[in-house]
């Protein structure tokens, strides 16, 4: 394997300026890292630092071993977000997103500057970077690999459920789970955010291979499906599948950052009985529906740590801060005994990873799914938009490790703070409950023993080191 010393091969991160793909590309620099090869890290400045204050699980250290490009945009709208229950698509990031296209030139710049003295240049792009990275093909000892943001499973059936009959190229066997639906329509997605997938889209296909922040032990069977519908929809034979993750640390250490209060918190607390109520970094509720998850939590009679915040902004740096979001006066005072309120940016990993969390409300953002997943936590289930429906029926009808909070039949209406509280009963106190978070922590039992050495994950990465440094 080649030395970090001689830069024969080095990688090129180029991630998606979203905080779910920042972190999984961060996550993936630290595992090639660690086989002694060079990471460049190349994005806005503004999201470099971004992802560099949020790493979790592993130390500074490591960190100082990735070279961070750090590249300006022109100037673009970095409005506050609005909430709106019927298209919760985080709209508000849509210049930030139209942006990001500018960061070609100097992506190319430096694989360029790359290729003067390397052997090999390895360029591990998000899917919605496919254009930023296009001149790739031109680039002298380029190889480039496709990052798959999203689970095989919804990845899979996104593309399948948009088929017509006629289309589809084979059957599915039939002992493999089919979702009841293919969620769509109305909230999943803006039409804006539809053209810019489809303008990416006519990028894919230069790459060597791809790269899935899953696991083998997770969703093999849909995986298979991927592979098979790659296969033959380009009668494409020779581009690699690496299934590498989870991404993620799964056994968390301190590092030699300042634990954050809330674990504090939790140490106060009895094993698995506390639910972490988050729903990441793109999401913000309406006025109302605070209200009724506020009255759920309580009426719940269960112990509870409620990240409350809103989504960030295209540049969450910048100033002029929203306020807090407000709860009714009085209700902070009322729950203080078994519940927290957070109202920033929180260490989900470490959350997940305590002993005493037992559940998690989540949007079923990937990235939240697979921490989850690693650290043995089932999941209720309340997707917003993208891939997120398709992700709650893998946790609920698939994985079985959760429980659904509302169909999305349903999406667009006000969850009642009676469904809430059912929800989280059912998850912590009952006999089900009990059966999903037996299921939950076999998995995740499953998924850590994956990454250890001789574990599938880590064959799987042996294997993704030994492609790239060939």
């Amino acid at each position: 394997m080649e030395g970090q010393n001689d830069y024969r091969v080095v990688v090129v991160m180029v991630p998606f300026p979203a905080q779910g793909h920042l972190n999984q590309l961060l996550h993936l620099s630290r595992l090639v890292i660690s086989y002694g090869i060079p990471v460049h890290y190349a994005g806005s400045a503004t999201h470099n630092y971004q992802a560099k204050v949020r790493v979790q699980g592993w130390d500074t250290e490591s960190l100082t071993k990735i070279q961070f490009h750090d590249f300006q945009l022109p100037p673009y709208a970095s409005p506050p977000p609005k909430p709106d229950l019927s298209v919760p698509f985080p709209v508000h990031l849509q210049p930030l997103f139209d942006i990001s296209t500018n960061l070609r030139n100097p992506v190319s710049e430096l694989l360029d500057q790359l290729s003067a003295k390397c052997r090999r240049i390895i360029v591990v792009y998000d899917s919605m970077m496919a254009s930023v990275v296009q001149d790739v093909k031109f680039i002298p000892k380029a190889e480039p690999f496709r990052f798959v943001t999203v689970p095989a499973f919804s990845q899979f059936f996104g593309f399948w459920g948009a088929m017509p009959e006629s289309d589809k190229p084979f059957r599915i066997d039939p002992r493999i789970i089919i979702p009841r639906c293919n969620p769509s329509g109305k909230g999943i997605t803006t039409p804006e955010i539809v053209r810019l997938f489809f303008a990416e889209v006519k990028f894919w296909g230069f790459e060597s291979g791809r790269i899935y922040n899953t696991s083998k032990v997770i969703e093999g069977p849909y995986v298979e499906l991927l592979e098979k519908l790659s296969s033959n929809e380009r009668n494409d034979t020779e581009t690699k599948h690496f299934v590498l993750g989870p991404f993620n640390p799964v056994e968390m250490t301190p590092g030699n950052r300042k634990r954050h209060g809330c674990l504090e918190w939790l140490n106060e607390h009895d094993k698995g009985s506390v639910i972490y109520v988050s729903f990441g970094t793109m999401t913000s509720l309406t006025e109302e529906q605070i209200g009724e998850l506020a009255t759920g939590l309580e009426k719940s009679g269960q112990k509870f740590i409620w990240v409350l915040r809103n989504a960030d902004k295209g540049d969450d740096f910048c100033s002029g801060k929203d306020g807090n979001l407000e709860l009714t006066e009085g209700y902070e005072e009322r729950v203080k005994d078994r519940g927290m309120v957070v109202r920033e940016w929180a260490p989900q990993l470490d959350i997940l990873a305590h002993r005493s969390i037992g559940g998690f409300m989540s949007h079923c953002g990937w990235n939240s799914c697979i921490e989850s997943i690693s650290m043995g936590v089932p999941i209720a289930a309340w997707p917003m938009h993208s891939d997120q429906p398709l992700n709650a029926i893998l946790i609920t009808e698939v994985l079985r490790i959760g429980v659904m909070v509302r169909d999305w039949e349903d999406s667009g209406k006000l969850v009642s703070s009676a469904t809430i509280e059912s929800v989280i009963k059912t998850l912590m106190t009952t006999k089900e409950g009990e059966e999903i978070r037996k299921r939950a922590s076999e998995l995740g039992g499953d998924v850590r023993k994956s990454v250890a050495k001789g574990g599938a994950t880590s064959s799987e990465m042996d294997a993704f080191i030994a492609h790239i440094t060939r």
